[in-house]
């Protein structure tokens, strides 16, 4: 863990209101996030990300992996991480695709919808669904200002991976 990362807050020292601010919002984004994944699990008896990747196979219409990590907003790896659990489990198939022989075609089973129906929204849902309501001007400042964040706690070259998928 970086150095900015473990170093403590001065118990005598007082914040200034925007970052005491900026951490109460933090502790309740984060807080919803948790209770959200762990409904996730109680209720669908499937990790959050795996609801997220379900969800993204929603319309019925069979996608690759490269479609998956668009829909999801991460990268190739670790949607395949999560495809490989969901298929474990039953709720995925993979065929060849019928347009492009060389692509693998991931749809849902009828398993997986079940799950999918009884489900509550994953928290990722959640938080895009926040983000997405924000005006434009405000979401680009706050991308901005959670980047420079990434970057001050010496995060920015860690790899994203999904949301409650922290697996190797």
């Amino acid at each position: 863990m970086p150095a900015k990362a473990r170093a403590r807050p001065s118990a005598k020292r007082s914040e200034s209101p925007p970052v005491a601010t900026s951490v109460d919002a933090i502790r309740r984004i984060l807080r919803a996030l948790r209770v959200a994944e762990r409904q996730t699990h109680a209720v669908a008896g499937l990790g959050a990300a795996q609801l997220f990747v379900l969800r993204a196979l929603e319309d019925g219409e069979p996608a690759s992996v490269s479609d998956l990590a668009r829909r999801t907003m991460t990268d190739r790896s670790s949607v395949a991480a999560v495809v490989d659990r969901l298929h474990d489990a039953g709720l995925v198939v993979r065929r060849t695709a019928t347009a492009d022989r060389r692509r693998a075609a991931i749809g849902m089973t009828a398993a997986g919808r079940a799950v999918l129906h009884r489900a509550p929204a994953p928290p990722t849902a959640l938080l895009v669904s926040g983000l997405r309501a924000l005006p434009e001007r405000e979401l680009r400042s706050l991308a901005q200002g959670l980047t420079a964040l990434a970057s001050a706690m010496g995060l920015s070259e860690q790899p994203a991976g999904m949301l409650f998928d922290d697996r190797p």
